[in-house]
């Protein structure tokens, strides 16, 4: 098993852009209101309140393409995050023979995924939904176990 896990954004490129000429009309329409009444330092406001939201957003669009990448192979379990630079972190190492799957928690989205070996434990999977992280955590136990059954 090799799955690649990336979180999901509604957000497109034009979605962005669409937002942020709307928002900066509103703004400008908001800030020559205030300069009409003499309110002359609230348009530098309306102007950082822009600009704090499209940092906000391309913060956000870059989280979104980071990767989470999770292996099985007859000999190991390995989680790995992928940035947008390139750089790959290995998050957990462990023998497969040893990994177990685990689901906590009954709560509607509260439902974690982790990977649990002799009292260490990683959760993953997180930029998943509650369905289709049930759905990725049988994909992975089975994974586990055909992967223990290779070897042995």
């Amino acid at each position: 098993m090799d799955a690649v896990i990336t979180p999901h954004r509604s957000l497109s490129r034009r979605g962005f852009i669409v937002l942020i000429s709307i928002l900066t009309a509103i703004n400008c329409v908001s800030a020559g209101v205030f300069l009409a009444l003499g309110a002359a330092p609230v348009p530098i406001f309306l102007g950082v309140d822009v600009l704090a939201v499209v940092v906000a957003l391309v913060a956000s669009n870059r989280a979104a393409r980071r990767k989470e990448r999770v292996q099985v192979t007859a000999a190991e379990v390995r989680v790995m995050l992928e940035t947008p630079g390139g750089d790959v972190q290995t998050l957990w190492t462990s023998p497969t023979a040893f990994t177990r799957v685990s689901l906590l928690g009954e709560a509607e989205d509260e439902t974690d995924l982790r990977l649990m070996l002799s009292g260490k434990e990683m959760a993953v999977a997180r930029a998943l939904s509650r369905p289709e992280r049930l759905e990725f955590a049988q994909a992975l136990d089975r994974a586990i176990m055909q992967a223990r059954a290779a070897r042995y």
